[in-house]
């Protein structure tokens, strides 16, 4: 499945396509989301947008996230209503008398509900491993699991500085 680019198909964000600004771009990105244990789902559904607020955790190459969420909740609802969705990552608590050092990263992609046993025992505990307090929560049978597949990330600096990155799985062996 191919999302398109929410600032046009021929954006770049006026980064270049040596492999040196791309590793110096997703090392910022990683930096950046390992510093922030909070992020803001953006769904879509009931003809309107939703956000809502999840720990969550991310695989090392970056190319997926995981949150828990119980059933009962519009934000399960939505999700099971519209996969595609966007993750708000900021550091604007660290840099509030100060805008210019503000740096955010959203991250467009496609959630899932995880379903098997396996799946469950990796992104539980992938999700967990950062989150010891949710163990009880992530483990309950009223709530589900989502991991989301990332298409992309914009990662905005200096308040207007923005550069997108298309992470890349890493094949073990």
């Amino acid at each position: 499945m191919i999302e398109e680019p929410a600032l046009g198909l021929g954006f770049n964000g006026g980064s270049s396509s040596s492999n040196e600004t791309e590793a110096s771009l997703s090392l910022r990105i990683k930096q950046l989301m390992d510093s922030q244990p909070f992020a803001v789902l953006c769904t879509q559904g009931e003809q309107q947008p939703y956000g809502s607020l999840v720990a969550y955790s991310m695989t090392e190459d970056l190319t997926a996230v995981v949150f828990a969420t119980p059933v009962t909740t519009r934000k399960f609802k939505l999700l099971n209503q519209n996969d595609r969705v966007a993750l708000l990552i900021d550091n604007r608590c660290q840099h509030h008398d100060n805008m210019m050092n503000v740096r955010a990263v959203t991250a467009t992609g496609f959630a899932k509900q995880v379903e098997s046993d396996k799946e469950f025992k990796f992104w539980s505990r992938l999700l967990t491993v950062r989150h010891s307090n949710l163990s009880n929560f992530v483990h309950s049978p009223t709530v589900a699991l989502f991991s989301v597949d990332i298409a992309r990330y914009f990662h905005v600096e200096r308040f207007q500085e923005v550069q997108q990155w298309i992470p890349q799985r890493i094949i073990p062996g």
